[in-house]
């Protein structure tokens, strides 16, 4: 059970950060929503966190945090194309994946 609680936390981070990518890529948008999506994968991949990543369950919280206060930043820009192309490389890097998971994110 706590497996899969956290394949499904972690399917959910991964979504969140494809979208800022593919907002980060689309041509439309601004240099200002921009700096925001680079702050917040920056800070993904940054070694050293608020949170330790080696704690269970909490490590990717801040993570998480970041990354969905940058997509509710820039909201405006997630198409329904941008979503699908998030999805669909979630499906290629996910194979077990259920969409439903993803249903009332951002």
């Amino acid at each position: 059970e706590r497996k899969r609680v956290a394949s499904k936390a972690g399917i959910k981070l991964v979504y969140a950060a494809l979208l800022l990518y593919y907002v980060l890529k689309s041509p439309g948008t601004p240099n200002k929503d921009r700096m925001k999506i680079l702050g917040a994968l920056g800070y993904l991949i940054l070694p050293t966190d608020l949170i330790p990543d080696m704690i269970p369950m909490a490590g990717y919280a801040d993570d998480l945090a970041a990354l969905t206060w940058a997509i509710y930043s820039v909201a405006k820009n997630i198409t329904p194309e941008i979503k699908i192309q998030a999805q669909d490389k979630l499906g290629d890097w996910f194979k077990d994946y259920d969409p439903k998971d993803l249903e009332g994110l951002f």
